[in-house]
């Protein structure tokens, strides 16, 4: 056995063998190893290239290539050797290579360096994790617009300061929730372009003596274009940051969404029920139906939050290129993505399945004088002053509160006694169905507009 083979693939400069305490301290694999698709992928697509470009035989190239495909295999079979003294993801697959076809193993790694092949293997995989995160976001919104067309005539209390303050549809409440997640899609997409550049070639910090063919590895691997400086490329994290970031504010949003899922839910708001078989019970009281996939996903918003200042954290303080912080990405990375797509998955297969009380919503829009501003526009139309309106209104609601009576409980004669402008037309303004149907313009809350809305995403949504 050789001196380096003693002490690790990287040990020949080194006298003494690593300490068994920072071995373990410095091992990546137990966790890099979900990377070992793209890492071979790259792989792959690297000898291929060397091959080519007449650095590697085509001999050397083809035993190369067909070792890793075995490779693979075994890793999905369960059977492959992980060895933690190996210390990633890369060197447990190279050194398998070497055992399994020879020599030409160990001239994989002509011309690259792990720091140029781990930032190629990560933006590979989260170009994966965006593409997967889309297409739970766009099954959510799907599901949205549904629940928002089905309920497009539903009466509920649109809240400020968690107070009534008007109706709305509970169909337009679902488009608001549709609105925030197309940012989110956007978001992600804006982040994929700069994720999808190929670091590949740029070595260790300084590029490569050797003649290779960056252009060939990137197209191969689906990727825009080569990174322009090797040693921005190796240390430039600003990528998962950016997913990160958008993740995070994706999370925010479901955040939000499960908080009024959880209110909603309960007996005393009585809105919705949520399905079943999202929700659980209680191991001592045998009445209880607890949101737990919504308040889970609430808490798993937090998590993501702290990847986010975790990552900012990390590269704050790194001087240029490579430092072996950056091995510290990963986990948060991986957390973070996976939060965000089990919330979507959750959320996106749960929410269009609720059921709404649509009694229960009507009572409470009734409730809280939700209508005290369509009677201020009302005078407002009669030709009062809106600021004299308000007041005249607020005086009658004031009425309304001392006598347990909404507005449009009070008689024509108490409503005259506020405004002589008052008249038995007022009415009209003061159900909540009519107060929903006024604000008939676009992204007002009306059923027509709320069905229009509707078609407008569908047809995006079938577009894009």
């Amino acid at each position: 056995m050789s001196k380096a083979d003693s002490k690790g693939m990287w040990g020949g400069r080194f006298s003494e063998a690593t300490d068994d305490f920072v071995a373990a301290f410095t091992a990546s694999e137990h966790y890099d190893r979900r990377l070992y698709r793209q890492d071979i992928r790259g792989s792959q697509v690297h000898a291929r290239m060397l091959a080519r470009c007449g650095v590697l035989s085509e001999a050397d190239a083809t035993a190369i290539i067909d070792g890793l495909a075995a490779i693979a295999a075994e890793i999905e079979a369960g059977e492959f050797p992980w060895d933690p003294a190996l210390e990633d993801v890369h060197m447990n697959i190279e050194a398998r290579l070497t055992a399994r076809i020879g020599e030409a193993g160990k001239r994989l790694h002509t011309g690259r360096s792990r720091n140029d092949q781990i930032a190629t293997d990560v933006r590979l995989w989260l170009r994966e994790a965006i593409d997967e995160a889309t297409h739970l976001l766009r099954h959510f919104q799907a599901g949205l617009v549904n629940l928002a067309e089905r309920e497009a005539d539903t009466v509920m209390p649109g809240f400020t300061h968690l107070q009534v303050a008007q109706p709305v549809s509970f169909g337009h409440h679902m488009l608001a929730w549709y609105e925030m997640l197309v940012r989110d899609e956007a978001r992600l997409a804006d982040a994929r372009v700069r994720v999808n550049q190929s670091p590949l070639g740029s070595a260790a910090l300084a590029g490569t003596t050797f003649a290779i063919d960056r252009e060939q590895t990137c197209a191969e691997l689906g990727f825009e274009a080569p990174t322009r400086n090797s040693l921005d490329a190796v240390s430039d994290r600003d990528f998962a940051i950016e997913f990160v970031s958008a993740a995070a504010l994706t999370m925010t949003h479901l955040s939000r969404m499960a908080e009024e899922l959880v209110l909603w839910a309960s007996p005393l708001t009585g809105f919705i029920e949520l399905p079943d078989r999202f929700c659980t019970g209680s191991s001592i009281m045998p009445q209880k139906k607890n949101p737990d996939v919504a308040e889970l996903v609430r808490g798993k918003s937090a998590r993501v939050h702290g990847a986010l200042n975790t990552l900012l954290t990390l590269m704050k303080g790194q001087p240029l290129a490579y430092n072996r912080d950056n091995q510290e990405d990963k986990e948060p990375l991986f957390d973070a993505a996976d939060a965000l797509h089990d919330s979507l998955r959750a959320f996106g297969d749960m929410v269009p399945a609720l059921s709404v009380n649509r009694e229960r919503t009507r009572q409470a829009a009734r409730a809280g004088f939700a209508t005290a501003t369509d009677l201020a526009d009302y005078l407002v139309r009669k030709g009062v002053p809106f600021r004299d309106a308000h007041a005249i209104v607020g005086e009658a609601v004031a009425y309304g509160v001392q006598h347990g009576e909404d507005l449009s409980e009070l008689s024509l004669e108490t409503l005259q006694g506020f405004s002589e402008h008052i008249a038995s037309d007022v009415y009209a303004v003061l159900t909540v169905d009519g107060s929903m149907a006024a604000r008939d313009h676009l992204g007002g809350t009306a059923p027509a507009q709320v069905h229009q809305q509707v078609a407008a995403a569908r047809a995006r949504l079938a577009g894009d």
